[in-house]
């Protein structure tokens, strides 16, 4: 079940994030930022664990990211990453978010929702603050930027 996701799931979603950051595919997120930012998120919940969560972060009045995708390995494959994004999306169509990022390096995941490649250097300064916490900044960056717009409703 995809849900919006509460304060009691911040420590599982912190535990699934570390997971992956150590594995360099996603970017850590300190625990305080977790609960400051807990809106953002949905959840995957399968029985009574949490075994996935991603987050649509607004950073601006156009523009909103989709980031800390993470699915437990062992639910990998269920379709539960591509339910997540898509639960990311509705709700940016309904906050009428017209331009929704995501930087990745499996770009052919995102390119089945509409996501088209674009260069990183035409995204906000802003968005590259979470950067400096990646090993790979700036140097060895291997993601891909991506964008997917939304029709404008009149």
């Amino acid at each position: 079940m995809i849900r919006k996701a509460k304060l009691s799931d911040i420590k599982y979603i912190y535990k699934l994030i570390l997971h992956f950051s150590k594995k360099d595919e996603v970017l850590p997120r300190p625990l305080v930022e977790l609960y400051e930012n807990v809106r953002d998120f949905f959840v995957y919940q399968y029985k009574d664990l949490i075994v996935g969560a991603c987050a649509l972060h607004i950073c601006w009045e156009d523009l909103a990211e989709i980031r800390s995708l993470v699915v437990s390995e062992e639910y990998q494959g269920k379709g539960i990453g591509k339910g997540l994004v898509e639960a990311c999306l509705k709700e940016a169509e309904e906050l009428e978010i017209p331009k929704v990022f995501v930087l990745t390096r499996v770009p052919k995941f995102f390119e089945k929702f509409g996501f088209k490649e674009v260069p990183k250097q035409t995204l906000p300064h802003k968005i590259w603050a979470d950067c400096i916490r990646c090993s790979k900044f700036p140097a060895e960056c291997d993601e891909v930027a991506m964008i997917k717009e939304f029709m404008r409703k009149n």
